[in-house]
């Protein structure tokens, strides 16, 4: 998995067939320390988010299988998470605690 920030939106004429009505975003990758990590570059986003959300990355064959219909379309990387609350801890630290909270599936 990975870290990016939305930047953008992309804006195609022509779409693989099953990809229609799929929004793309550019986005900007990221490291654990939300430092620039590379080129922009353009994902299929399966969670609605916008312009400046931190958002979580899959790429390969996951970012396919994340496509909520389809599953054989030619996607590379695709947003699957929006972030909400991110902690950095130094190297080997781990809590493993959950807070309570309530989400839409629970």
């Amino acid at each position: 998995m990975l870290f990016g920030r939305v930047r953008g939106t992309a804006v195609c004429t022509i779409k693989y067939p099953d990809l229609e009505g799929m929004k793309l975003l550019v986005v900007q990758p990221l490291d654990r320390h939300l430092n620039e990590a590379g080129p922009m570059q353009v994902a299929a986003d399966v969670v609605h988010a916008g312009p400046g959300d931190l958002c979580v990355m899959v790429r390969s064959r996951e970012a396919a299988l994340a496509m909520q219909e389809h599953k054989f379309v030619p996607v590379d990387l695709a947003l699957v998470g929006v972030v909400d609350e991110l902690s950095v801890r130094p190297d080997g630290e781990f809590d493993f605690t959950l807070k309570k909270g309530w989400t839409q599936y629970t």
